[in-house]
């Protein structure tokens, strides 16, 4: 009996990891739909301010991821704990932020009148959805997790697709992007009123497997705040999502840092042909997302066993990807960037390599948000600091010097972020630490 039982849930959590990266496979396309639209929509200066509008809801979003996985580390702890209040002041301070661009937008930018406040309504409904997103993260009900993010896309780039293939121009576009976007927030909170109560707190386990209680575990060896697990079930501080923000942010940056590089030390040329290299390097970051997206709600309650698990999958596809490349490197430049770069295949390894490591790191980082740490992004900036300085400075300015380097720092920001783990997570007392 026990042993059908384990049987489901693994099926389960199978199926609801493959429904998560489906719909992080399907965010990642809608979102590619944008610039390829409005490539062939708009007039060149329109389409530089669609690529700056665009950009400046990237970075003033990632607070969403923030607040997503602040939320997500807190529910996991306190089943059914509430967390209105700081997703709406974080959406809040996100749209006030974009407001405050005003003057930039219109000295430097040169972006429409209407186009600042349409994209703060639009920040703010994208960055309020992680409070929702993240509640259903929390309770491990991951099927309506994968189906929350498939919202949030349609929410967050349909109106602008539909806007530009329209022909409705920036601004048209721009508002239809916000319309959907509005609509996300509702849809959201129906969908998670829905799910009912969480698995523990007298509902049937989740469609994404059966949760655990939020006390200690026997395989528990990750110290949270505190020297234990929360019993208590306060609200979240703006500390937290403040945290896990700088560390969504931190990733953000160090897996771009060494295309931004690229561009402004090579030839356009060879830039362009690095720019290639990164899109595999992405590839083999956000392949095994959803291992990450799963092993969370565990890993806030303390499971080292899952921080294994974990660490050992997206390695093992890390590993896979690796290999891959170096069999078919011609063949995924060719894919990556069409025939012209297929002789690059040779340093398709080297990129897998980079964005494997990377990926290895987000675990760690994740790991140390939901344990607690206090600055569990600080090796990511550490890193990204210092392939600066080995990229400016020390490496030859050239492909493969900034691409050995790149693979250099994601190895080093992997060895800091387990040292700094080890040391900032030690097994409780009474805990066996092989557990």
């Amino acid at each position: 009996m026990a042993q059908a039982e384990a049987t489901r849930v693994r099926r389960r959590v199978g199926v609801a990891g493959a429904a998560v990266a489906a719909a992080g496979v399907a965010t990642n396309a809608v979102a590619y739909l944008v610039p390829v639209l409005g490539a062939r929509q708009l007039s060149p200066g329109d389409l530089g301010a669609l690529a700056t509008v665009t950009a400046i809801a990237a970075i003033m979003g990632v607070p969403g991821l923030g607040l997503q996985i602040a939320v997500a580390v807190h529910r996991a702890r306190h089943p059914g704990a509430v967390s209105g209040r700081v997703g709406w002041l974080t959406a809040a301070a996100c749209a006030a932020a974009v407001v405050a661009l005003t003057p930039v937008a219109d000295a430097l930018l040169d972006l429409p009148p209407a186009a600042v406040p349409l994209l703060a309504l639009y920040t703010g409904a994208v960055v309020a959805a992680g409070r929702w997103l993240g509640e259903l993260q929390g309770d491990e009900r991951f099927a309506r997790l994968a189906a929350g993010m498939g919202v949030l896309t349609a929410g967050r780039y349909g109106g602008l697709v539909a806007g530009l293939a329209l022909g409705a121009g920036l601004t048209g576009a721009v508002l239809a992007g916000t319309a959907t976007a509005l609509l996300v927030p509702p849809a959201l909170a129906l969908l998670t009123r829905s799910a009912g109560a969480p698995p523990g707190e007298g509902a049937p386990p989740g469609e994404g497997g059966a949760r655990v209680g939020g006390g200690a575990h026997a395989e528990d060896g990750l110290r949270l705040e505190g020297g234990g697990p929360h019993v208590d079930g306060g609200g979240i501080t703006a500390r937290r999502v403040v945290t896990a923000s700088s560390a969504t942010l931190a990733m953000l940056v160090a897996s771009y840092a060494d295309l931004l590089l690229a561009r402004h030390l090579l030839p356009a040329a060879a830039s362009g042909a690095y720019a290639v290299g990164t899109v595999l390097t992405k590839g083999a970051i956000w392949a095994p997302q959803a291992v990450t997206v799963l092993a969370l709600p565990r890993l806030a309650r303390g499971s080292r066993r899952t921080l294994v698990l974990a660490t050992a999958l997206v390695g093992a596809c890390g590993a896979l990807l690796v290999a891959a490349s170096a069999l078919a490197g011609a063949l995924a430049f060719r894919l990556a960037g069409g025939p012209d770069y297929a002789t690059l295949g040779r340093y398709a390894p080297v990129f897998a390599l980079t964005g494997a490591l990377y990926a290895l790191v987000f675990v760690l980082v994740n790991a140390g948000v939901a344990a607690g740490a206090r600055w569990p992004s600080a090796p990511l900036w550490t890193a990204s600091a210092a392939l600066v300085v080995a990229v400016e400075w020390l490496a030859p300015h050239t492909f493969t010097g900034i691409m050995w380097s790149a693979a250099a720092t994601a190895a080093l920001a992997l060895a800091l972020c387990a040292l700094t783990l080890r040391r900032a997570t030690p097994a409780p007392s009474g805990v066996d630490p092989r557990a």
